[in-house]
């Protein structure tokens, strides 16, 4: 059984974003399949909730939130593994999506249907909620995730490069140990989260067939970056054929792009809130 423990209510100045911006932050946890998620949420408005993607933390998106909190009542959390969340004794795309499940349904009765906002992973496990519950969501925003890609990114031929990529992220975060900012997951278990979210993403067109709301994409120009030779350029060419895939399939969806890579939700969000309150404002 979900439980709910509220362990404090902050000002608003507990940070400069949300001191600029105005509104109380409350911060609690829910329990639930065994593991702590933390969660914040503050500001006034449509309700809306931002989820965070694989080895990224709602301390990250701290900018983006604080930005949303001046027209929306923002949710944000970390999934399992991430951040001040608890860790688990598996990590996959179901476990990650009953996080987000268990956080909206701690939200209780609301005056109206939330927004989910995605990041990467996030951006697929809102549609996948989206699709499940299509009376329960009024409109999503999915950030460089998601995509329909022709190609699976991880293959025999790229397994030793991704393997060292995330084994050299995974060192790199080290310092972040104990803070808002920590990742939990070994490089494998990063790995095999990222070959499962390929195997989502070859079936994920069902499940946009079943969504009703309306969809906004933030979507960057250079997902895998510029300096990486040809296996960057192929990378990004099979990023922008997803989302010309999935446009054709949804002709009303319209891709907002960035010239940026796949960080563009740290680089640009200030234009991605301006973007999230045209599309999607009261």
């Amino acid at each position: 059984m979900k439980q709910i423990n509220e362990i404090e209510l902050v000002k608003s100045d507990e940070s400069s974003g949300a001191k600029k911006y105005g509104g109380d932050v409350r911060h609690f946890t829910v329990h639930h399949d065994g593991v702590t998620i933390p969660v914040s949420r503050g500001g006034q408005g449509l309700p809306l909730v931002l989820c965070p993607g694989l080895a990224s933390t709602q301390a990250d998106l701290q900018e983006l939130a604080a930005l949303l909190r001046r027209d929306y009542d923002v949710v944000t959390f970390d999934l399992r593994g991430h951040g001040l969340a608890s860790p688990a004794d598996t990590y996959s795309f179901k476990a990650f999506f009953s996080d987000l499940a268990a956080v909206v349904a701690h939200m209780g009765h609301l005056p109206s249907a939330p927004i989910l906002v995605g990041y990467s992973l996030g951006a697929d496990l809102a549609v996948h909620y989206a699709a499940e519950h299509p009376d329960s969501v009024a409109g999503l925003v999915l950030i460089d995730g998601a995509n329909p890609v022709p190609e699976p990114f991880i293959t025999q031929a790229t397994l030793p490069d991704f393997r060292a990529m995330w084994e050299e992220m995974v060192s790199a975060q080290r310092a972040a140990r104990g803070t808002a900012h920590q990742v939990l997951l070994t490089a494998q278990e990063i790995l095999e989260v990222n070959v499962e979210v390929d195997a989502v993403r070859s079936r994920i067109l069902d499940w946009y067939g079943r969504i009703e709301c309306p969809i906004s994409l933030i979507i960057s120009t250079s997902m895998a970056g510029e300096t990486g030779g040809s296996r960057a350029v192929r990378f990004n060419q099979n990023w922008a054929e997803g989302i010309a895939r999935l446009v054709r399939e949804r002709p009303g969806i319209s891709p907002f792009w960035f010239d940026a890579d796949h960080r563009l939700i740290f680089t640009h969000a200030p234009e991605i809130s301006q973007i999230i309150q045209s599309a999607h404002g009261s």
